[in-house]
């Protein structure tokens, strides 16, 4: 089964033709504890394999290391690989605990000249705003990334958490092929607002952590007491103390629909989040982040699972039952604005 290729779609009205699902590449050499740099890069390649062509990056993840990272894979199949990155955030030198975020005009040209330089190539495939600085018009922030546009540095633009209202002025300054948001299980707050306008306007859904960075998969319960020092995980509310619990608890009915399928939890939650697309009118890609190429086949696998009406109920009041925040700060997120 997971030799199979995956099925493709269209991201978004006239946007890049692309796997069904992609790949988030942050994990490889950021955020989530020490990588083995090898198999992060055979991981690369069978996902390729597999027909998952979306590869996902961004300048502020390692300051820029990721995108190195992940530039020799890139730019030997450069006509396969769509290639996504994103600007806005960088890290406040003065407290590495603290983001920054920036989207006026002369950041994002310094920002996409770093980006390009980082990745070896003449022009970015989808190209993202990261995070929503409210002080700065959006009518400023997408004009300076049309330009992008016109001049060959960027093909297709992305936002990254906005709001429904967001993504509709910004869709009146220029096309915006995809929305990046967090969407799972656990994780259902644009369904309020994002979902219908991307629905309404033809743009595409790319949603991140699809497997709750982890969670929903059961590889950790406790990420202060399981996870390494530096993994990201150990400062999000719901994977800590007594949320963890709970949160815990709310897998069983993936286990057990998971067990009926032949599958496993990761794969339901995956399968749950691609049925989306056909029940709410829009190309939907998740990109699941992985090192291994064991785990690419699996999540791959997920694309054929079909989940039947009484799964889906099943699955259905799990996200309002979650404990605790997506992050400690949801101030920069969509719902911190919906």
């Amino acid at each position: 089964m997971g030799n199979e290729k995956i099925e493709t779609v269209e991201l978004g009205n006239g946007g890049p033709r692309v796997g069904v699902q992609g790949l988030g590449c942050m994990g490889m050499s950021f955020a989530y504890g020490p990588t083995d740099a090898d198999e992060a890069r055979a991981t690369l390649e069978r996902a390729l394999e597999l027909g998952v062509t979306l590869f996902d990056t961004a300048d502020m993840y390692g300051m820029g290391e990721n995108e190195k990272f992940i530039a020799p894979f890139v730019r030997a199949h450069r006509d396969q690989v769509v290639l996504a990155t994103k600007f806005a955030l960088s890290v406040d030198p003065d407290d590495p605990t603290k983001r920054v975020i920036r989207n006026d005009r002369a950041y994002i040209r310094q920002a996409v000249e770093g980006s390009l330089r980082r990745l070896g190539v003449d022009e970015i495939d989808l190209y993202y705003m990261h995070r929503r600085e409210v002080n700065v018009p959006l009518e400023e922030s997408v004009g300076a990334m049309a330009e992008l546009v016109a001049e060959g540095k960027v093909k297709y633009l992305g936002l990254s958490e906005v709001t429904g209202r967001e993504l509709r002025a910004a869709q009146a300054v220029h096309p915006i092929t995809a929305v990046q948001s967090e969407w799972s299980l656990f994780s259902r707050d644009i369904e309020d607002g994002v979902v219908q306008a991307a629905a309404e306007l033809g743009v595409g859904l790319v949603p991140y952590s699809p497997l709750g960075r982890g969670f929903l998969t059961g590889a950790f319960v406790q990420a202060d007491k399981e996870l390494a020092a530096d993994d990201f995980r150990r400062q999000q509310p719901r994977f800590t103390g007594d949320n963890a619990a709970v949160n815990a608890a709310l897998l069983e009915p993936v286990r057990a629909i998971a067990e009926a399928h032949g599958a496993t939890p990761g794969q339901i939650a995956l399968a749950w989040l691609q049925q989306q697309a056909t029940a709410r009118g829009l190309a939907v890609v998740p990109i699941p982040g992985t090192r291994k190429r064991s785990r690419v086949e699996e999540n791959t696998a997920a694309t054929r699972i079909r989940l039947t009406e009484q799964d889906l109920a099943q699955l259905e009041p799990i996200a309002g039952q979650v404990a605790g925040a997506r992050y400690a700060d949801m101030t920069f997120t969509s719902a911190g604005r919906e």
